[in-house]
């Protein structure tokens, strides 16, 4: 079949803005505890581990949520769903501004994380409905880019904020943090509603020869990937290729988070003031934006996915090294943006993974699976960076923590590489 990119570019120029508007807004949500605790700590005074734990513990809700979640939105449709994910976690994190003590810290945390279930898996999918196999990578990594424009537009708000609402109407300022940055997600969830559409064949944007080609081509895709292998969703839930890719998403999420919800405090203890270290912490989150749309493009570019998400994660974990023993804040900052871009780079070559080996209902599922195991690093990577942090009384073992999670990532990441080898391998290689 003929490729007809400028249907591919008009679906993404409908599609993209959209959904990195909602990654941003899920994001921001992410970041913004790692911000508050800057003067909520003292203020509700929570020690370094119960202020990891209860960041974490979002993640429980979120994990025990996550498949039935991604499973309800293949059934009832991406829009439906995604819209109420949006406006219930949007309502919930502005709520985490009446938060009194580490027990209601902890409940909130949890609501929300079982409200934002199946978000992420669910835009992943989402995806693999509108775009072929061959643009994937360009098209996650321009979805990724979300996650840090959330840090970078996320960082100095949130410094302002904090700052400049201190005592307005009584409240601090992270209550006002929370409340305000909580109300983007329910803008977005209106938006997805009345704006996306369930698959191409409903697309109102497309005439009737691109619907038609697009539904075609994806379909034909579809087809030959199931002449191979046919999944079905029990069998995408035991898979060991699925299952390697979950250990895979672990290592995703604990650097993703430790870097989110810490990175403020990192560089706090260089003896900056609250604004100047949310103006610094934005550096690396803009380095981690150039990594992903660079790494995703070559990636596609060269039909190469194993080395283009190892080798970033290696290179992370120089990073963190590089920040956990420097001796001035000018190389901590660089080693702590080296660790940032690399884990952009690795971050949306990762999800070709599934989306190359799963199909349908079975894919649903599958990258439910992987993000929801994954997740569980979101809880045990924060807890252990607080209690690292209460024990030692630094940070350098929570990096060198950090820098031994991507090295092992990086490896697990070879191994499935072996294992998929005929299915990713370059087209150019395998006609070889």
């Amino acid at each position: 079949m003929n490729e007809r990119p400028d249907i591919i570019r008009k679906a993404a120029i409908r599609i993209l803005p959209i959904l990195m508007l909602c990654y941003l807004a899920a994001f921001l949500d992410r970041v913004n505890i790692g911000f508050a605790a800057l003067t909520m700590n003292a203020d509700l005074g929570f020690s370094a581990s119960a202020f990891g734990f209860g960041a974490g513990i979002f993640f429980l809700g979120y994990v025990l949520c996550e498949l039935p979640s991604n499973l309800m939105l293949a059934r009832v449709g991406a829009r439906l769903w995604i819209a109420r994910i949006l406006v219930t976690w949007g309502i919930l994190s502005a709520l985490t501004a009446f938060v009194w003590s580490p027990s209601s810290f902890y409940i909130v945390r949890i609501l929300l994380g079982a409200a934002e279930a199946g978000f992420f898996p669910g835009m992943i999918f989402y995806m693999t409905l509108w775009f072929p196999k061959a643009y994937r990578g360009r098209m996650f990594s321009t979805f990724n880019v979300a996650v840090p424009l959330a840090s970078v537009i996320g960082a100095p708000l949130s410094g302002l904020i904090l700052q400049g609402f201190e005592g307005v109407w009584g409240l601090h300022g992270w209550q006002w943090m929370f409340m305000i940055e909580g109300m983007p997600a329910v803008i977005m969830g209106f938006v997805v509603f009345f704006f996306l559409k369930d698959s191409p064949a409903s697309a109102t944007f497309l005439d009737e020869s691109e619907r038609r080609w697009l539904t075609e081509r994806l379909s034909a895709e579809r087809s030959e990937r199931e002449k191979v292998e046919h999944f079905s969703v029990g069998r995408a839930l035991v898979d060991p290729r699925v299952l390697l890719m979950c250990l895979i998403a672990v290592g995703l999420v604990i650097g993703t988070t430790g870097i989110a919800i810490w990175m403020p405090q990192f560089i706090k203890q260089f003896g900056l003031s609250t604004m100047q270290t949310s103006l610094v912490a934005a550096i690396p989150f803009a380095f981690m934006a150039v990594a992903m749309i660079t790494v995703g493009r070559h990636s596609d570019k060269t039909g190469e996915r194993v080395w283009h998400t190892a080798g970033p994660f290696l290179v992370s974990a120089c990073g963190f090294l590089i920040a956990a023993f420097s001796s001035s804040p000018i190389l901590g900052v660089i080693g702590l943006t080296i660790g940032a871009a690399g884990i952009g780079g690795a971050s949306p070559t990762i999800w070709i993974f599934p989306s190359t080996l799963l199909t349908g209902t079975a894919a649903a599922a599958g990258i439910a699976l992987i993000n929801s195991v994954g997740s569980t690093g979101g809880f045990f990577g924060p807890t252990i960076i607080g209690w690292v942090r209460d024990t030692t009384g630094g940070f350098q073992g929570a990096l060198i923590f950090l820098a031994v999670a991507m090295a092992i990532t990086a490896i697990a990441i070879f191994i499935l590489g072996h294992i998929m080898r005929d299915m990713i391998r370059p087209k150019s290689q395998k006609h070889a």
